[in-house]
């Protein structure tokens, strides 16, 4: 008796069928979950299919190129021991996240059993770091016409912090020629660096700074610091050249003088302008050439 067409696709379809049952299979409802340091976080993996009764299940941690167990032998291991737990049989919460749990997660299933004995999913987790306060540098005072570079920056923060500056709680925008409260302003700003460079400040650039550190986790803000623009005296700047010079022309002239009326003449007398005291009764003076000097002889009278 003929097969019937349905009957027939059936027959040939019930051995692929059957190694599909067979053959431990895994997915994810979510392969890249992202949360905020310090909540937590659920790492899904899904038995989608098995004919294991019990199999075996490990969660490993890759993170810089090393591989560490997270569950193994049906126990948490190192740090997780306290902080994570295995929900509805395969998937991994873990409480409490921080920084250092940013890595990639392996669900691995053995099914001795099942024609494919084996099968694994990895999970990437992101742990997000809110921005701690940044560091900023304000200059105090800046003459007109001068350049000033502002500073700002942290690196705690996960992923990487964009920075934005404000005068007077009010925000600088990126591009100076698009704000029209900055129009008169020739400054460049960094959001990536958190560097703000005027390159030629004047009168409307004084106020209070501050900078705000921001990425997906949050924000942190510096205080504020004032930056005074202040005028280049340069009358004041000459007339204090020209009293200096004055001063010193008065010193050299004082000094010319001295010397022309003997005031820093040598005090020491030569030979030849010595005057040679008067002799007392019965005592002759001799000069020698070799000594420089006189010697007495006394000479007695009878």
């Amino acid at each position: 008796m003929a097969l019937r067409r349905p009957e027939l696709l059936r027959l040939l379809l019930l051995p692929l069928l059957g190694c599909r049952l067979l053959a431990v299979e895994l997915t994810s409802s979510n392969t890249k979950p992202v949360v905020q340091e310090f909540q937590s976080v659920e790492l899904s993996c899904i038995i989608k299919s098995i004919a294991t009764p019990d199999p075996r299940i490990e969660w490993k941690k890759i993170r810089d190129g090393e591989t560490s167990y997270v569950f193994f032998d049906n126990k948490m291991q190192g740090d997780f021991v306290t902080r994570a737990e295995i929900l509805s049989r395969t998937s991994l919460v873990i409480k409490n996240t921080t920084r250092m749990d940013t890595a990639t997660y392996r669900c691995e299933v053995a099914a001795p059993s099942d024609t494919k004995t084996i099968d694994e999913i990895n999970i990437q987790l992101t742990v997000q770091v809110k921005p701690m306060t940044p560091r900023c540098s304000v200059p105090k005072a800046v003459p007109v016409g001068k350049s000033a570079s502002l500073h700002c920056h942290e690196n705690e923060g996960f992923p990487k912090s964009t920075y934005s500056w404000y005068r007077n709680s009010e925000p600088l925008s990126p591009d100076a020629k698009s704000s029209s409260k900055s129009h008169n302003s020739s400054y460049t700003l960094n959001p990536a660096t958190g560097t703000l460079v005027f390159h030629a400040v004047h009168k409307g650039d004084t106020g209070r700074y501050s900078c705000i550190a921001t990425n997906d986790a949050g924000f942190a803000k510096c205080e504020e610091q004032e930056m005074e623009v202040y005028d280049l005296n340069i009358g004041g700047i000459i007339g204090g050249v020209l009293v200096v010079l004055a001063v010193l022309v008065l010193i050299t002239l004082g000094i010319c003088c001295a010397y022309r009326r003997g005031y820093f003449a040598n005090g020491k007398e030569s030979g030849e302008s010595y005057k040679t005291p008067a002799k007392p009764d019965g005592v002759n003076y001799i000069r020698t050439d070799d000594e420089g000097d006189f010697r007495h002889k006394s000479s007695f009278v009878i």
